[in-house]
């Protein structure tokens, strides 16, 4: 498990090509931050990891799975936002062979 971000972050968690593109496996984002931008962000760091790694992975906040939009809402019209001291991963497809 990755260490506590520190105050006003959050962190994010890379794993396979996800990690082999950031060169990172965690990373410490400040926080808060809409799930819908998300991506956007991680790509103004990253240019290019969104066709390559993000639009085809699998995103937790807290070890619970969720879709990444650009019109995230849940069912009570609430936006999820990432908070300060979440845990964030980015998952993408692995193969075997």
């Amino acid at each position: 498990m990755a260490s506590k971000p520190p105050p006003g972050h959050f962190n994010i968690l890379y794993f396979a090509t996800a990690g082999s593109y950031t060169a990172k496996n965690v990373e410490a984002l400040p926080a808060p931050l809409p799930l819908k931008k998300l991506f956007g962000t991680l790509e103004e760091r990253y240019q290019g990891i969104r066709a390559s790694v993000l639009d085809h992975s699998l995103v937790t906040i807290n070890l619970t799975y969720v879709d990444v939009t650009d019109d995230e809402a849940s069912e009570d019209g609430d936006q999820i936002v990432i908070k300060e001291g979440d845990e964030v991963a980015i998952i993408p497809p692995v193969s075997s062979g």
